[in-house]
């Protein structure tokens, strides 16, 4: 990871005037969303859009745009919050929303656009058998449970503040060993296949109905909004105003539901992200 960061910021950034640059981390949902967001560039402007996908997570992505690397990527504003700016949990999307804009616009010149119209919160994930077998629909009523459960998580939802440690203190968590700390791209076949018996995912992961997994309600709402939005470089949109006019149309336009399913579509029937991306810009009238 060292070395990523130092690559992507130990230089200048090379200008790229005619071209905009959008970034994601590594992860499908974001993938799907930095598609969304060079598409519609590509087809509301004149200007050409190179993609810069899977940059590694949160921390690469925000080192990337702050170097000039990227010029757009899509984020979310409870990660934002507590990840980058390193502020209290605390606000409802509306607060949480303003404040981020205005931290990220004071602190780095970078520029939010509107909410694209869904929450992907954490999702603490176990197999829908054990949920039913157990009677289990909160994280509060499986914290009884953990003692006998190994858990699987990824890199950066252990190391947040907003993850794993923060979770356990809330509901008293034990697990039978230390949690793995797993592949993003691991953790449903490990949860499927009996590998672990919990996951950190998202809420919009379009896995989850496909492979009847249940998401424990966080009953003790520690997870904040995770909205999410296009942050935007704001020197480049000094010369590209027309770049976020063209990202303002997906304001509100994707439901947790529609998110979930253009997740499945990559993850569960391995579709190109290019021809989703397309499909859900022309069913909506975003492109024609």
């Amino acid at each position: 990871m060292l070395i990523v960061v130092c690559l992507l910021t130990c230089s200048c950034a090379p200008a790229h005037s005619d071209r905009i640059v959008v970034g994601s981390k590594n992860f499908t949902e974001s993938q799907i969303l930095a598609e969304l967001f060079a598409q519609q560039i590509e087809t509301h402007t004149h200007l050409k859009v190179e993609r810069r996908f899977y940059l590694a997570g949160t921390y690469i992505c925000q080192q990337a745009i702050l170097a000039g690397r990227i010029d757009i990527y899509p984020e979310y504003t409870g990660t934002a919050l507590s990840a980058i700016l390193k502020e209290k949990i605390a606000g409802n999307k509306d607060d949480v929303y303003q404040r981020v804009k205005n931290e990220y616009e004071q602190r780095f010149g970078v520029v939010l656009g509107p909410p694209l119209g869904f929450n992907n919160s954490f999702a603490m994930e176990i197999r829908g058998e054990d949920a039913r077998r157990l009677h289990l629909k909160t994280l509060s009523q499986a914290s009884a449970f953990t003692p006998q459960w190994r858990a699987g998580f990824g890199y950066e939802f252990m190391e947040r503040p907003d993850g794993y440690a923060g979770l356990a203190a809330t509901y008293h968590l034990h697990f039978a060993q230390p949690p793995r700390v797993m592949d993003l791209g691991l953790l449903a076949p490990a949860l499927k296949n009996h590998q672990i018996d919990i996951a950190a995912g998202n809420a919009t992961d379009g896995l989850i109905p496909a492979l009847d997994f249940f998401v424990l309600e966080d009953d003790r709402h520690y997870f904040p909004p995770y909205e999410a939005v296009a942050v935007m470089r704001g020197e480049m949109l000094q010369k590209h105003p027309d770049a976020a006019d063209a990202l303002a149309e997906l304001g509100g336009k994707i439901s947790d539901q529609e998110m979930q399913q253009l997740n499945y579509a990559l993850d569960g029937q391995h579709r190109d992200v290019k021809d989703v991306a397309r499909e859900f810009l022309m069913r909506n009238g975003l492109i024609p």
